[in-house]
């Protein structure tokens, strides 16, 4: 006789483990953003009269800085997703992202949930609250690039 199959159990949301990621996350990229910004700064202070080591807001020196830093912290998170599944801050607190089939997500994928991911930031995180949500506890960025996360098991000493 044959055991019944089990049904999976759904999987967390998980939100307290990515916020507190993204919290061990802030920290390398702000050492990114620092090192991106330098140029702007010097390049700012040649090209203006004022030495104000300040760069104008929303204009077109502020508005390239930004997409720069943006672009640099998308090649960390994309890049470290794409070689391992983890960004720094995803390593202690053993999370993972992964294709929904469950193998390695493709670079457009991980792109894709790095772009929605932002969206939900701007937006209060509410992409983030949506796996509370979502039928199958995923965030917004989760759903719609096609990834998740998951939590590894422990690794037995």
């Amino acid at each position: 006789m044959t055991e019944p199959a089990s049904t999976p159990e759904k999987p967390r949301a998980l939100i307290g483990w990515r916020l507190l990621a993204l919290l061990y996350d802030v920290w390398p990229v702000l050492a990114m953003w620092l090192a991106v910004a330098i140029p702007f700064v010097l390049v700012d202070v040649v090209i203006s009269d004022n030495v104000r080591h300040n760069i104008e807001p929303y204009s077109l020196m502020w508005w390239l800085l930004w997409s720069c830093c943006w672009g640099v912290a998308g090649l960390y998170a994309t890049f470290s997703w794409l070689r391992g599944g983890q960004t720094l801050g995803m390593r202690p607190w053993r999370l993972k992202v992964i294709a929904a089939d469950g193998g390695a997500p493709t670079l457009a994928a991980l792109w894709r949930r790095y772009a929605l991911a932002t969206l939900s930031m701007l937006a209060v995180g509410l992409g983030f609250w949506w796996a509370w949500l979502d039928r199958d506890r995923l965030a917004f960025h989760d759903r719609f690039s096609g990834t998740r996360l998951v939590r590894l098991p422990k690794r037995p000493r």
